[in-house]
């Protein structure tokens, strides 16, 4: 009776150590839970991260792509004789490039590019041969009263700052000086832009370089 009484109570506190063993290891999978939570959510935040900051590079890239599609094709001062094919003023940018098509003659067509509530956005006008029909896009591009379609390129973008080269300058010349528009409308032709974008994202601004026209 007593070695069984023993036995009973070994069993006993053999059960106890068990639970108690249990117990500490249900804590250590539990904060090994939290953890690895913890890794996975860090992973995942900077992978949504990576992804946005992807986008947000890809976006820019096609942006400037298309720019610098419309500055290649800048229309010379044969096709618009006593205009301007250009006007650079802070977060606007409007010019006059020329329409390309096969067995068709050259056509010209007014761009805008307009920065508002963060989002760089592109509008085009039809194409045409007729001038005063050209003048009439210009004038509803520059007071952006046009009714085309406006296509989004970037969104982030707090600020847009241009400058122009003239042939025979020896400096960029702000967009907003008022002798940069007497040059060009006195046919001196504009050989390159300068575009300056301030980010949302980054602290450092953005500054590319497009050659305007065939140079």
């Amino acid at each position: 009776m007593h070695n069984d009484h023993l036995s009973q109570r070994g069993m006993r506190r053999q059960c106890g150590l068990t639970l108690v063993e249990l117990l500490v290891a249900i804590s250590i999978l539990g904060i090994v839970a939290v953890m690895g939570w913890r890794g996975l959510d860090s992973i995942m935040r900077s992978r949504t991260a990576l992804n946005a900051e992807l986008e947000q590079t890809r976006g820019m890239q096609l942006a400037f792509a298309q720019l610098q599609s419309d500055c290649a094709h800048l229309a010379d001062n044969t096709l618009l004789p006593a205009r301007p094919a250009i006007n650079a003023l802070p977060d606007k940018l409007t010019l006059i490039r020329s329409v390309y098509a096969e067995n068709q003659p050259t056509r010209l067509q007014v761009i805008s590019y307009r920065l508002q509530d963060q989002k760089l956005a592109r509008r085009e006008s039809p194409s045409t041969r007729d001038l005063k029909e050209l003048d009439h896009y210009w004038l509803t591009a520059l007071n952006d009263t046009d009714a085309a379609p406006v296509v989004v390129l970037q969104s982030g973008i707090l600020s847009m700052s241009l400058r122009i080269w003239l042939k025979g300058s020896a400096i960029w010349q702000d967009g907003k000086d008022p002798m940069l528009l007497v040059s060009l409308n006195n046919g001196i032709p504009p050989l390159g832009l300068e575009v300056v974008l301030e980010q949302s994202s980054h602290t450092q601004s953005l500054t590319k370089l497009f050659l305007l026209g065939a140079i």
